[in-house]
């Protein structure tokens, strides 16, 4: 533990550095690469929606002994050859999930669940949703989408600047395309659940960059008139400033979602805690990964482009400050750096005494 905070402390007052901006362009190759992933797999396979979106119909019962292949074959040799999706819930509970019914196939499908299963046709839970309403609560779903993103825009423009603004935005969307991909490659379905643990890691990726961007502003207040670092120096030093407290927040955040995850979904059975708890661990650890290598660097590369730190990166390389870090995997150290001047010293520039007599 000691060494971890002397680690943290050593990178705060940067005197161990990672050039993590000035290699944006490793970062961004593995952030493409996921993103064409994503979006191959949305454009092929695309995603599972559930009822609450696509509308249809579910019959969920109580069964001990019934197993999914089971309740599949008496559906189907009923007669019925539209689209079916059975799941196991729990130890004891059968779902049933169809499209769009008419009432005799819908009575055909809770005949053959009370005759094959033994259970009365009041004990089964019957949800039926229609695509006129599915389809407004996706139309809702991406208005609140929408929203969440000019708010968050016009926020962070007057927190900070419409840079920063461009930046977090630009990693958010970053952050949902390779979430919905995962989700889309997983074939999980797209529940309320699920919208709601989209929306949750939007929240967080945010929380993660802005506190980068707020060290970020600090480092950058006067950084024009100081002429000691350029701004990409000062944007990595602010990531490397607060990399400890986003790795720290990182795992005792996935800690509970992969109890959540892995107990609730897999072992359990939940179907709603499986749902929410995916696209919250998946979309985490993304949030974390984006708020580190790709907000920063996208925003040191924005502001690379004004005049002023255009001048200023001049400036710092006319000094020779700008070389050791842009060509090294790692920044200099301040407290190992001597001037030429301090070197020549030593007993040769000492005034001479004059002879004894």
């Amino acid at each position: 533990m000691t060494s971890i905070k002397g680690f943290g402390a050593r990178l705060y007052s940067g005197e161990t550095s990672f050039n993590i901006v000035g290699r944006a362009k490793r970062w961004y190759i593995v952030s493409s690469l996921f993103v064409l992933v994503s979006i191959g797999t949305l454009a092929t396979q695309g995603l599972q929606l559930g009822i609450e979106f696509k509308g249809g119909s579910a019959y969920t019962f109580t069964s001990t002994t019934a197993t999914v292949e089971e309740a599949r074959a008496a559906i189907v040799g009923s007669g019925f050859t539209g689209e079916l999706i059975v799941q196991k819930i729990g130890d004891d509970k059968i779902r049933l999930q169809t499209g769009a019914l008419e009432t005799a196939e819908a009575d055909g499908i809770q005949r053959a669940i009370s005759s094959n299963f033994s259970v009365q046709a009041g004990d089964i839970d019957t949800q039926i949703i229609g695509p006129s309403w599915g389809a407004e609560i996706t139309k809702k779903a991406l208005y609140g989408l929408i929203a969440f993103l000019i708010v968050i825009m016009i926020f962070l423009s007057m927190t900070f600047n419409s840079k920063m603004a461009i930046a977090a935005i630009i990693a958010v969307v970053h952050d949902v395309l390779i979430t919905v991909g995962i989700y889309a490659l997983v074939g999980f379905d797209v529940t309320p659940a699920s919208v709601i643990g989209f929306l949750t890691i939007l929240g967080y990726s945010l929380y993660d960059t802005v506190v980068v961007f707020d060290k970020v502003n600090e480092n950058t207040r006067s950084i024009t008139s100081s002429s000691k670092q350029t701004f990409t120096q000062a944007t990595n030093l602010a990531v490397n400033q607060t990399i400890v407290r986003s790795i720290n927040t990182t795992i005792t955040s996935l800690l509970p979602v992969g109890s959540i995850l892995i107990i609730g979904g897999a072992l359990l059975g939940a179907g709603t805690l499986k749902d929410i708890a995916l696209a919250l661990f998946v979309g985490m650890l993304v949030g974390a990964y984006s708020s580190v290598f790709i907000a920063p660097a996208i925003l040191a590369q924005l502001r690379e482009k004004e005049p002023a730190m255009m001048a200023l990166a001049k400036r710092v390389r006319a000094k020779g400050g700008a070389a050791s870090v842009d060509n090294s995997p790692s920044l200099s150290s301040p407290s190992t750096t001597v001037t030429g001047t301090a070197e020549r010293r030593g007993p040769r520039n000492q005034p001479k005494r004059k002879g004894r007599r």
